[in-house]
């Protein structure tokens, strides 16, 4: 697999990642319909819903997210969410090779408390999201409630 550790997609890696900085994720897709080059599609700063609107039912994508989740009045922890998107119409060739080369995306983006195959837009609310990572981080003052 080439262009995981490209120059674009290691700034907006570093970008989701800073404090400093409004992105909170960042989409990577295949750059033709066949091949294995990978390539930056897109970044924003609206989060899971304005990051699903972005995929595409027909590819295999890789996301990453920044997710921010109050524990309780008092803290607000910063979580990193990896997406690999795999679309009801993505070809059945691509699939097969997405669990081969996932795992350079992985080593690439490799700070993140969950992984999250998702298959469907509905696997990726918010609030599903946020029960998982508590339970990834271990402390949950809400009960395991979103």
């Amino acid at each position: 697999m080439s262009g995981a550790n490209a120059p674009e997609i290691l700034a907006a890696y570093e970008s989701v990642r800073s404090d400093k900085d409004p992105a909170n994720w960042l989409l990577i897709s295949y750059a033709s319909a066949v091949g294995d080059t990978l390539k930056l599609d897109s970044t924003g700063t609206g989060g899971l819903s304005e990051l699903a609107e972005k995929l595409d039912n027909n590819q295999a994508q890789y996301a990453y997210v920044r997710v921010e989740y109050a524990n309780d009045t008092e803290s607000k922890r910063v979580k990193f969410v990896l997406i690999i998107w795999i679309g009801e119409g993505t070809k059945v060739m691509r699939k097969a090779r997405v669990s081969i080369e996932s795992g350079e995306v992985k080593r690439v983006l490799g700070h993140h408390s969950i992984q999250v195959d998702a298959r469907d837009k509905g696997d990726l609310e918010e609030g599903d999201i946020v029960v998982r990572l508590r339970k990834a981080g271990g402390a949950d003052y809400n009960g395991g409630r979103g």
